[in-house]
């Protein structure tokens, strides 16, 4: 058999859809990260040391004052200041005033006694203080008691585990009185208004009243015609009727 025979049942003919490998493009190199810069570099090779530059500095501002060489003084030589003497002339210094010390006639020296002379050391015993002992009440030998050794708080000493016992709960034990609980009394039928469709509702306000004067009037019994003043005036007789 010859180098041409085909093996396999595959031969070559036409592709149904296009396939990728006819197109020119960048292959999968691309994808890769790359070698260079700092962000985005790959893990998986070193990174050299990345440095930044920034910005130019601004220039300082400068004064436009004077050199150095106006402030060297006047005296001052290439080897030191000038050698020559120089003194300084001071004001005249302000009169203080005089002390007054004591004359030898404010002296007593007969009144000294025997602090002029020599004796032996004395010492002086001061009153006792009871105002001071007054306020401090200090507690005395019977108000100090020995901590008991009973019970779980022992100084000193290692206690046993002690319990603690509680009296009976009412709630929820076997002789709790059930009949303070609500009967089928204590609860009051539900008005249909609550739980189905409602009609309409109106409110009936009061009864208003009208505007009127609510001042306390006096009433007929307030009145004595008897006590009226009459004023002087002529009068009118009435004509009286005979008897029969």
């Amino acid at each position: 058999m010859g180098s041409d025979a085909w093996v396999g049942v595959w031969r070559p003919h036409r592709p149904r859809g296009p396939i990728a490998a006819h197109y020119g493009g960048p292959g999968p190199k691309y994808k890769l990260p790359p070698n260079t810069g700092y962000v985005l570099h790959d893990p998986s090779r070193p990174r050299a040391p990345a440095f930044t530059f920034g910005a130019r500095l601004p220039t300082q501002q400068t004064t436009c004052g004077p050199g150095p060489g106006h402030l060297v003084p006047a005296r001052m030589t290439v080897r030191g200041p000038d050698g020559a003497p120089a003194y300084s002339i001071y004001g005249r210094p302000r009169r203080s005033a005089p002390f007054l010390t004591p004359g030898p006639g404010r002296y007593f020296p007969e009144r000294a006694g025997n602090a002029t002379y020599p004796s032996a050391p004395r010492h002086s015993i001061a009153p006792r203080n009871w105002g001071v002992q007054a306020e401090q009440q200090s507690p005395g030998p019977g108000a100090y008691t020995v901590p008991s050794l009973l019970g779980p708080r022992v100084i000193g000493k290692v206690s046993a585990p002690t319990y603690s016992i509680y009296g009976r709960r009412a709630a929820g034990s076997f002789f709790e009185d059930l009949s303070k609980t609500p009967g089928p009394c204590a609860y009051h039928v539900v008005s249909p208004g609550v739980y189905k469709s409602r009609a309409p509702q109106f409110t009936m306000l009061a009864r208003t009243s009208l505007p009127q004067d609510n001042t306390q009037k006096p009433g007929p019994a307030a009145y004595n015609v008897d006590q009226v003043a009459w004023s002087p005036g002529s009068r009118v007789r009435v004509r009286g009727v005979g008897r029969a």
